[in-house]
This record gives structure tokens, C-alpha cells and sequence, in this order.
């Protein structure tokens, strides 16, 4: 692979034929190439989608890249896709992701103080659906479960990584996460 344009299409087809996104660590596992070369390969690609004409463009998401449609072009995809189950959150399952993004790693019994109700069955639901993951164990008595948010928490909510988490001062001093 010395062509640029052959590496591009090579990226160009992974970055279409997989669902989610793809990290440059994984497109680098799978082509050999290096990551600096991928990188300066990616930025390339998105500035060719965004001028061009062509309804598609690549996002920078959960701390990969991913091909979508450009906005204009939402109300169309909406259509199509609205008859697919989409996964609605409870506010328990909010306020419980809320307060593992902001304050991971976090135990249930954490969790529990900062909402003031038992949190398990939302945790439960939340690793199920692998919006959460079990990160190990706290070194305390008990050793209690620790909690992170998962890539597929960005990518529901549309977030490169949790640095795009609003402040918490710029949500207002009612929320107490």
C-alpha cells in the first residue's frame, strides 16, 4: 500500500462497511499503515466529503470515525428510520449515566448517595443495554463494583469523548450530579 489514493479508499471502505465508529488504533491494527499517515489520511477524507456535493461526510465520534449523512439530509433519513426501535432512557437511567460520566469510576453505593434511592435495577438496564461497564473493584472493605461509561454512551449522545460533557457549572447549581 504506497498509493495515498489506494490507502484512502482502503480507509474510506472501512469507515463505510462498519456500523460504528472506527478508532485510528483499530485502522491501523488492520492496515499496517501508521497512524500519523491515517490521521493526515482522515482529515483529508472529511475535508473532500464536507466541499463536496456528495450527501455524505465522516464524523468524529466516540472516539472514532464514522461515515453519516450531512444535515440537510436528516429529515429524509428520520423517515426511514423511524420505524426502528429507537432505546429510550428513564430519567432513574439519566440521572444514573449523568452521574458516572461526571464522576467515573463510581460504585452503586456513590451512585446511590448523590441520587438518594437504590440503584440497581437501572444499573442493571444500563449494563444490558451496554451503555455502562464494570471497570473493577474498589480497594475498600467489600470491594464493591466500579462503573464507567462505555463508547456506546458517546455514541448515543453524540459526544467525541467525555471532555465534550458540559461543564457542570454550566448546567446550573440546581442539578447536583
Amino acid at each position: 500500500m504506497s498509493n495515498i489514493n489506494e490507502c484512502e479508499n482502503i480507509i474510506e471502505c472501512l469507515l463505510f462497511v462498519n456500523n460504528g465508529p472506527l478508532s485510528i488504533e483499530k485502522i491501523s491494527e488492520i492496515t499496517g499503515l501508521e497512524k500519523k499517515k491515517i490521521s493526515f489520511i482522515i482529515k483529508k477524507l472529511i475535508s473532500d466529503y464536507d466541499n463536496s456535493s456528495k450527501p455524505f461526510k465522516i464524523y468524529e465520534i466516540a472516539k472514532g470515525y464514522k461515515f453519516g449523512t450531512k444535515s440537510q439530509y436528516a429529515r429524509w433519513v428520520k423517515k426511514l428510520l423511524e420505524s426502528k426501535k429507537e432505546t429510550k432512557l428513564s430519567r432513574a437511567a439519566l440521572e444514573t449515566l449523568a452521574i458516572i460520566a461526571y464522576n467515573q469510576p463510581v460504585t452503586r453505593t456513590e451512585i446511590e448517595k448523590l441520587r438518594g434511592v437504590n440503584s440497581s435495577g437501572v444499573l442493571l438496564n444500563l449494563l444490558k443495554y451496554r451503555f455502562i461497564r464494570i471497570c473493577g473493584k474498589k480497594r475498600v472493605p467489600g470491594n464493591p463494583l466500579l462503573y464507567r461509561v462505555t463508547d456506546l454512551f458517546l455514541l448515543h449522545f453524540g459526544l467525541k469523548n467525555l471532555s465534550d460533557l458540559p461543564r457542570l457549572s454550566e448546567i446550573g447549581s440546581e442539578q447536583n450530579v
